[in-house]
């Protein structure tokens, strides 16, 4: 007969708040509601281990959209190109499941947050977002640019990795320093995760030339990791969000289905989303101008008083 004892049994605690929630989550986009879980006590002896809260299903659908995308990736842009296979029908189709998926991961950390404010969390809650994160928003969309620099026509390979790599790393150093770095309230600093590889996408599904390509996918990778703040998305922040979400997912379909011109559509809203990605650093920057003058103001007609 095994005797258990109860205190080494783990059990519920307050969760404390997230820290480095990339909701981005919605992440940017998105990846965006803070990881404020509230987690009830309980007598109950199950082990921690075992207690997946619904915000931690939700975490869970996240990180298995992201390997999805790997997947349709691999088997249906990489491997065709590799065996000389290729069907431009079938490739078209599969780069923009991996691209619906990984916008599907993006809901899925948007309402992971804000199920994990309304309800509880487990104590994992956290650790298991960021590793959800990397999954679809590090390696999901740098393994997108590293295949696109071996299937397009005029990409280097190696210089696509070297980006892919960038891109992911990245991703890596964000989700690392916001775990561990407190975050001004109502926003993140550095471009969410999610809103960052959905701008690495679409820069990809543009396509420009190699170079301006491969330059601009550093960028965004640089912003990810920069200190330019970005609102995190609430209320009616969130729901424009979701509805640009869909709104893509729409344009994807439409190109993968070669409707009448669902190529033009695509690639207005690629050009929409690289825009946007460079505009909000843009305001960001002239707010904090303006704020640290008027700062300055303040402390003149203080000292003059």
């Amino acid at each position: 007969m095994t005797v258990i004892d109860p205190d080494a049994q783990a059990a519920w605690a307050p969760a404390e708040r997230r820290a480095g929630k990339d909701a981005d989550s919605a992440d940017g986009y998105a990846e965006y509601a803070d990881y404020d879980e509230y987690a009830d006590d309980s007598d109950d002896d199950m082990p921690l281990s075992t207690r997946l809260s619904i915000a931690d299903t939700l975490t869970l659908g996240n990180a298995t959209c992201g390997f999805m995308a790997v997947y349709f990736t691999t088997t249906g842009v990489l491997i065709p190109h590799l065996t000389g296979s290729e069907d431009g029908g079938m490739a078209r189709h599969s780069a923009a499941t991996a691209v619906v998926l990984m916008l599907m991961a993006s809901v899925f950390d948007l309402f992971d947050g804000l199920v994990a404010r309304k309800l509880r969390s487990s104590a994992m809650g956290a650790e298991l977002d960021n590793l959800s994160d990397l999954i679809s928003f590090g390696l999901a969309p740098a393994y997108f640019v590293a295949v696109w620099g071996m299937v397009a026509n005029d990409a280097n390979q190696r210089v696509s990795v070297v980006a892919a790599i960038v891109v992911l790393l990245a991703v890596v150093l964000r989700l690392a320093r916001f775990s561990c770095v407190p975050m001004r309230n109502g926003v993140f600093q550095g471009m969410p995760g999610p809103f960052g590889a959905l701008t690495v996408i679409s820069i990809v599904l543009l396509e420009l030339p190699f170079l301006p390509t491969a330059v601009a996918i550093v960028g965004v990778a640089w912003l990810m990791v920069s200190r330019v703040e970005y609102p995190k998305p609430r209320g009616r922040l969130a729901v424009a969000m979701l509805c640009w979400i869909v709104l893509s997912m729409g344009l994807l379909c439409a190109w993968a289905f070669d409707a009448p011109g669902g190529e033009l559509l695509l690639q207005t809203g690629c050009a929409l989303q690289v825009v946007l990605g460079a505009v909000i650093p843009l305001f960001a920057t002239a707010r904090r101008v303006h704020a640290f003058r008027d700062n300055r103001r303040e402390a003149r007609a203080a000292a003059q008083g």
